[in-house]
């Protein structure tokens, strides 16, 4: 399974980096994992709706390029479908099984993602009503896969 993790901005504190790259190196063992980033837009914080519906726009025609037609894509979204983390395994495991080869899961900016990009979600979800640091939610994604992975082989992880 190829698993893309899509998100705007770089991650610019090292201790983000090193726990991004201990997951990844633990997940290379069950998936072919890629993180793509793209630049995130400058806003200011008394930016207008219509400026940051733009910035979103932006950020959001960078992600999608990024995104082929036989992805299956999950955005990350806080009015997304909330699963724990067995049912969250369940979901990727049926997704293998159905034939899904690609996973892409999207990690907007500080705003959010576009409705272009929405609309190219075939699934949404959520992992806490919070609002998360993008760069935070990257880690805990990552942990989450791990887990799901784990749990899917039937290894010791969970609990």
């Amino acid at each position: 399974m190829n698993v893309k993790i899509l998100c705007v901005g770089k991650i610019k504190e090292k201790f983000y980096t090193q726990a991004i790259d201990e997951y990844a190196k633990r997940l290379s063992k069950y998936c072919s994992l890629s993180i793509v980033e793209v630049p995130d837009e400058k806003t200011s914080e008394n930016a207008s709706d219509t400026e940051m519906a733009m910035v979103k726009d932006k950020e959001g025609q960078r992600l999608l390029k990024h995104i082929n037609d036989r992805d299956f894509v999950i955005g990350l979204a806080i009015l997304g479908q909330q699963l724990d983390s067995v049912a969250f395994s369940k979901y990727i495991e049926n997704l293998g099984i159905q034939g899904n080869s690609s996973i892409v899961f999207v990690i907007g900016g500080s705003l959010g993602l576009s409705d272009d990009v929405y609309s190219r979600c075939d699934y949404q979800i959520s992992f806490s009503k919070m609002t998360f640091p993008h760069q935070l939610m990257r880690v805990i994604l990552l942990e989450q896969i791990y887990r799901a992975m784990r749990i899917m082989k039937n290894e010791p992880y969970h609990k």
